[in-house]
């Protein structure tokens, strides 16, 4: 990037789909958004930045004055935002273990981004991963960035201020930096709250504002530096950047292209779908996976539609496969996202094949361990469920005279388990189920195996 590393002659250029970013994310956080905003110079010298000063906004940001809802418990908090502004992104330094020297990468530098000042509204290090979370959904729903704070994507720096209990002003405040991850950000906080408690209590607090580096490996904060006030970086309006002006019809068109944002969305599914909000909260926390969901509720409605006459069964039946719908895709898929470090971006099973399975675990095509099997041969292969039921043999035995003889030749051979449970011992019945369980492969539906067995030993 000539203009970054402040090559002759090389001038900048305003990045419009970064300024569009901008404003949507400012809609997003209901930020009034200011019609005439302007890029300022911060002057300062460091390895990272070449010409000596980066293109920032001081008093004219794009937005100010917005809120991002929380849920700490039960309680649901306002955080306030004070402003919304651009900036360009510096040079990132590598620092090769082991050696005396550092390199400098010049690839992001000059990337446009928007940073996110928050009010002094959180208050326990719980509180600051939380406001994180929901802050990188709400960018992943705008999809304006993946938001991965690993990659770098999403950067966070943190200051805090202790005060006594009673007390209502603010003291000299700290900033963190180098936080890698939400668990980061949240263990230093409480490693920073720790270690400026025993200053008060030693009657010395921090009495000059400082910037403080987060070594994550080691779990403690060292000095870097005092913090610079605003008057340090010299600031003046960028030169070489015209002002930008929205007019209202500007903004509302912007404003159009807000989707549903994730706390719409979970209280949409948890009003319409019937699913409790901490289920709704779980599937929200990716939009790929709501929108999965909903995709596979909508196929199975339209099958209950197909397959039912009277509107109250439609209803009662529709209730049953959303919650189990909530159930294979909360727990099994979960589980087999989290075991193979997929993202759900990449799932190669679709709403249609989703739908299918639960379908075939409802109507006892299939018990829940055979559809555990299946679905790992879904994710795995993008596969067919029919198609993977057929190939393995994993059809439920529905003919009762073989699930008989099944159960007749189990209680013939365990005859101490027999006697056990007609003495009162109900876990005699669960292994004499696991039996035949284990008699028919598993193609037997458990609830007809137990009362099959439980008529038998009467």
């Amino acid at each position: 990037c000539p203009v970054c590393m402040g090559h002759p002659g090389t001038l900048p250029v305003t990045n419009e789909q970064a300024v569009d970013h901008a404003l949507l994310a400012a809609l997003a956080l209901h930020c009034e958004i200011n019609e005439h905003s302007k890029f300022d110079r911060k002057n300062y010298f460091y390895p990272d930045l070449p010409k000596g000063y980066q293109i920032s906004q001081l008093d004219q940001p794009i937005g100010e004055n917005g809120r991002l809802i929380i849920t700490v418990g039960e309680e649901r908090r306002r955080i306030g935002i004070t402003r919304l502004h651009i900036e360009e992104d510096a040079a990132k330094l590598v620092h090769p273990k082991g050696e005396n020297y550092s390199l400098v990468d010049f690839n992001r530098a000059g990337t446009p981004l928007v940073e996110i000042v928050s009010e002094p509204d959180l208050k326990t290090p719980e509180e600051a991963k939380i406001f994180l979370t929901e802050l990188k959904l709400l960018m992943q729903y705008l999809n304006i960035s993946d938001a991965d704070m690993e990659k770098g994507h999403l950067r966070c720096d943190a200051n805090i201020s202790m005060r006594p209990k009673s007390d209502k002003q603010y003291y000299t405040k700290t900033e963190i930096k180098n936080m890698n991850s939400f668990r980061g950000v949240e263990r230093a906080l409480a490693y920073e709250i720790d270690r400026q408690s025993k200053l008060w209590q030693a009657g010395n607090p921090p009495k000059e504002q400082t910037t403080r580096r987060w070594l994550d490996d080691k779990g403690v904060t060292v000095e870097e530096r005092i913090k610079e006030e605003a008057n340090d970086y010299r600031y003046f309006p960028e030169p070489d950047l015209a002002p930008l002006h929205f007019t209202e019809d500007y903004i509302d068109e912007i404003g159009e292209n807000l989707p549903e944002l994730p706390d719409e969305k979970r209280k949409r599914l948890h009003m319409q779908l019937g699913i409790t909000y901490s289920q709704a909260v779980v599937l929200c926390s990716s939009k790929t996976i709501a929108d999965f969901f909903e995709d596979t509720v909508t196929e199975l409605k339209a099958w209950v539609k197909s397959q039912q006459g009277k509107s109250e069964l439609e209803e009662k039946t529709q209730k049953k496969l959303v919650q189990m719908s909530v159930s294979w895709i909360t727990t099994e898929l979960f589980k087999l996202l989290k075991e193979s470090q997929q993202d759900p971006e990449d799932l190669k099973i679709n709403p249609e094949n989703m739908a299918e399975l639960v379908k075939m675990v409802y109507s006892d095509e299939i018990n829940s361990s055979a559809a555990q099997q299946v679905l790992k041969v879904m994710f795995e292969k993008g596969s067919d469920p029919s198609q993977v039921v057929d190939e393995n043999n994993l059809k439920q035995i529905s003919d009762l005279s073989e699930i008989e003889m099944n159960v007749d030749k189990i209680v013939k051979e365990n005859k101490e388990a027999v006697a056990s449970y007609k003495a009162g011992k109900d876990k005699a019945l669960q292994f004499l189920v696991g039996q035949v369980m284990k008699e028919t492969k598993g193609k037997v539906n458990p609830k007809v195996a137990t009362e099959l067995l439980t008529k038998k030993m009467k």
